[in-house]
């Protein structure tokens, strides 16, 4: 394959990557209105631990398992403010909700 070839590739997979994280996103919304809720705590550093341990025993590389951890940290962390803009919905007059 040439570079081009490899570089319509990777954008595929770009794609598929975003409406991945999109999906996750919905959930981690969900997750913070039932948070809300059942009056649960945003952060739950059990939890993310798990998550973490399991993207590290499902990586096969060639990441290593620290660029793996730090990817997810990151998707983690964007989860939080996904989660947080969801208990707080009805807080602020003319809020909106994320997309």
């Amino acid at each position: 394959m040439s570079i081009d070839d490899w570089r319509r590739r990777i954008d595929e997979i770009d794609r598929k990557l975003v409406e991945l994280l999109n999906e996750r996103s919905r959930c981690a919304l969900e997750i913070g209105r039932l948070k809300h809720a059942l009056a649960m705590p945003l952060y739950q550093p059990e939890r993310e631990r798990e998550i973490l341990e399991a993207a590290e025993r499902a990586n096969q590389g060639p990441l290593p398992d620290t660029a793996v951890r730090r990817l997810f940290e990151r998707i983690l962390d964007e989860a939080r403010a996904v989660e947080r803009a969801a208990m707080h919905e009805g807080d602020a007059p003319n809020h909106q909700p994320p997309k």
